[in-house]
């Protein structure tokens, strides 16, 4: 390596990852992109740059883009998990896929904030009134209803916690729960076609792989009634979005909560934007100040120990 290393960190939308952790404890030459980048444009800021930094799966790493990328030696995402890097050509190409640790609790906060929102009105309401109006909606209630949980992980388990002090009734299923598991959750575990059919508000908590690839699809919508909410803070990929936009058209489905978006950022004009009955949020579900600080601070300590020669975490 000769000379100072360039270190370019990606997709820094607010413009704070440099404000969060001290980059100045490095020997690099730091870099920051705001603004969400095709393809070409990221080959060209990468151009010459030996470290990257990647907020979350905001940019997708491919084949192809490192083969455009000569001088890449190291590549750092915030988080343990990144579907949109290509982990094995960068082991083809000797490149170290570094992470961070990240919070368990925010996406699982985002999510009340938005169960809240959404049956309450809140963004109408709060619209309203500053246009002048008083009181135009009725909001629905949530105790004595049913939270249906698809997942019940370390997310799913921490929004059903707070769902049963709400008085809910707390219903879960997934590929591989079981009963005990269920009920260490903190739910009742149900049979697929049930949970569905019986939730009120349905809230879904899988990681995103080829066997929950578009498990909520028009079947299982069909199977909602037409009370009941939708929210998804988990990963676009789980729900068939078309089939999404026609129950809500078709006022099968009273309303919908996405945090996560087929592609993202998402298109100017796209009809989850402003639709009547969906209240939509720009990915939030990670973005607080305590796990930025938590995300940047760490990236830096990947990159002093790479630097360093040290042992590095590695994305398996």
């Amino acid at each position: 390596m000769v000379g100072t290393p360039r270190c370019v960190i990606l997709d820094d939308y607010q413009g704070v990852a440099t404000s969060y952790a001290d980059w100045s404890t490095l020997p690099v030459e730091v870099e920051t992109v705001r603004e969400h980048l095709d393809e070409d444009a990221t080959a060209a800021v990468l151009a010459g740059a030996e470290i990257v930094v990647l907020m979350r799966e905001r940019t997708p790493l491919t084949r192809d883009l490192l083969d455009r990328l000569p001088d890449l030696r190291l590549v750092v995402t915030t988080g343990m998990r990144n579907a949109a890097i290509d982990l094995d050509a960068c082991r083809e190409r000797g490149i170290p896929v570094c992470g961070t640790s990240s919070s368990k609790t925010t996406t699982a906060e985002l999510t009340w904030a938005l169960v809240l929102g959404l049956l309450r009105q809140v963004g109408a309401e709060s619209r309203s009134l500053a246009a002048g109006g008083w009181q135009t909606t009725v909001g629905a209630d949530l105790a004595g209803r049913t939270l249906g949980l698809l997942g019940l992980g370390s997310i799913g388990s921490r929004v059903a916690r707070v769902g049963a002090a709400f008085d809910m009734d707390v219903v879960a299923w997934s590929p591989h729960l079981t009963q005990e598991r269920a009920a260490g959750g903190g739910a009742r575990l149900v049979g697929r076609d049930e949970l569905f059919a019986t939730a009120d508000v349905l809230s879904i908590h899988l990681v995103l792989a080829a066997t929950t690839r578009g498990i909520v699809g028009a079947r299982e919508l069909d199977l909602l009634r037409p009370t009941a909410y939708l929210v998804n803070t988990s990963r676009a990929g789980l729900v068939d979005t078309a089939a999404l936009l026609r129950s809500l058209e078709a006022g099968r489905l009273a309303g919908a909560a996405v945090d996560v978006f087929d592609t993202e950022p998402l298109p100017a004009g796209d009809p989850l934007r402003d639709h009547p009955r969906v209240l939509a949020t720009p990915h939030l579900g990670y973005v607080t100040q305590d796990n930025y600080r938590r995300f940047f601070t760490e990236a830096v300590a990947d990159v002093a120990a790479w630097l360093a020669g040290d042992p590095v975490r590695v994305l398996n």
